[in-house]
């Protein structure tokens, strides 16, 4: 359980509230006896990002704190997709694709709720369970009838749109549909609170108006902040794409390094939302880093803990063994292959093309500073050598101290790498390939 006097308080502290429906009733009711409540995800990309991190960890706070989750995967909304403020309608994905989508973020979304039994158990639902079967008539009379066009225009991702190339009625629909889940889980299940990101916040106090009409019951709609970054870009996303949750989709490896990398800056605020680490505990972390600013000792807390979140304890041991032994902290052969293949990935790399392996055809590898040159760590071979020369150069993590040096077979890590490093912190790799 959370030991938090009050879970309103703890979200608040933690930067995760942005906007509620009245927040003193909302407090009451959290604080007067578990409530249940919702979050959805729409499975309109092949997985979850950090973005979704952030509302799945304000999921698993309340259900510490006592609360019962409902984890609502769109296997109707994704087939449509909400109007994203940008000025293009979403790609339709075949139904077939959508349907495999819904099962892996069904899997991805359990990863972060407790399904132990008990009154707190969590529950994972798709809403195409009650939207299939409804027709368009029923559709129309008991869901569209209690919802004004003049205050559905006014939300403002319809607003953005309208003042772009326009909406389709398909998108302009959707949160309709939204609202029909809260309605439908709270039926079902009791719910009293949906929550959502602030971008969403038409969408959730629609949920609210609906059951307030058919229902007239009270509940209540909770909107965390979009996470930026200091420009005000959205987390989640890098010029290389998504920061995914999925193995398969983002390496363990290049998970923890994103976590790793991020500013000084950053990492107080990334704690608080990202992390279950105290006020206390996050306090002192920041004030020992500014004491040793070069350990970055508040990204390599913050780098663990969510890797191990995401990818789990033996994971999170197998990427940091790598990390370090990269840069000398460590033996490079200790690092099982899958972990380097997916390290090398992230670093400058080159590959080196044999007809047949180093030992049967007695071949031999470049010199040790045209390798450093091709893989882009030096600007060129000179460059290399002037490295070995002064001392600054390393394969496998071993000082390079003859300029016309060459790997030899029993070099190959895993019988198939090369660790370069030029002084403390520029690392390259070299992948010898067959063929």
């Amino acid at each position: 359980m959370l030991d938090v006097d009050d879970i309103i308080d703890e979200l608040s502290w933690r930067g995760l509230l942005a906007i509620t429906t009245d927040i003193d009733e909302l407090r009451k009711a959290l604080n007067s006896g578990q409530l249940t409540y919702y979050a959805g995800f729409d499975p309109t990309a092949p997985g979850l990002h950090i973005g979704h991190l952030a509302l799945l960890l304000t999921m698993r706070r309340l259900q510490l704190a006592g609360h019962r989750p409902v984890g609502l995967v769109g296997g109707a909304t994704g087939l449509i997709g909400d109007p994203s403020g940008k000025s293009a309608e979403r790609v339709l994905n075949p139904l077939e694709v959508v349907a495999a989508w819904v099962e892996r973020i069904r899997g991805e979304v359990s990863r972060f709720l407790d399904f132990a039994t008990g009154p707190a158990s969590a529950l994972i639902v798709s809403n195409l369970e009650w939207t299939g079967p409804m027709t368009a008539l029923e559709f129309l009379r008991d869901v569209g009838k209690h919802f004004s066009v003049n205050r559905m225009l006014d939300r403002e991702s319809v607003k953005a749109r309208l003042e772009g190339g326009g909406i389709s009625y398909t998108e302009f629909s959707y949160q309709l549909l939204q609202a029909l889940d809260f309605l439908e889980l709270h039926r079902r299940y009791g719910c009293a609170l949906q929550l959502g990101g602030s971008d969403q916040w038409g969408n959730l106090v629609a949920g609210v108006d609906l059951i307030r009409r058919v229902e007239s019951a009270s509940v209540h709609a909770l909107a965390i902040p979009l996470i930026t970054k200091p420009d005000g870009t959205k987390y989640g996303k890098t010029e290389g794409g998504a920061i995914w949750l999925s193995a398969d989709l983002m390496s363990p490896y290049a998970f923890y390094q994103f976590w790793l990398n991020v500013s000084d800056a950053e990492v107080p605020g990334l704690l608080k939302v990202f992390s279950f680490k105290t006020q206390e505990e996050i306090d002192a972390l920041a004030a020992e880093s500014v004491q040793r600013p070069a350990a970055r000792l508040g990204q390599r807390a913050l780098a663990e803990e969510v890797t191990t979140l995401v990818h789990g304890a033996e994971e999170t041991r197998r990427v940091m063994a790598a990390s370090q032994a990269l840069f000398g902290q460590g033996e490079l052969a200790d690092v099982d292959e899958r972990t380097l293949e997916a390290a090398k990935a992230e670093i400058p790399s080159a590959d080196v093309r044999f007809g047949g392996g180093l030992k049967e055809t007695g071949g031999q590898l470049p010199p040790i500073a045209d390798l450093m040159a091709e893989t882009g760590i030096v600007a060129s071979k000179s460059a290399a050598r002037r490295a070995i020369a002064e001392g600054g150069a390393y394969l496998n993590n071993r000082k390079v101290t003859d300029v016309e040096a060459a790997p030899e077979a029993g070099d190959l890590v895993h019988g198939r790498f090369l660790i370069l490093r030029r002084g403390k912190r520029t690392v390259g790799a070299v992948e010898v390939v067959s063929g």
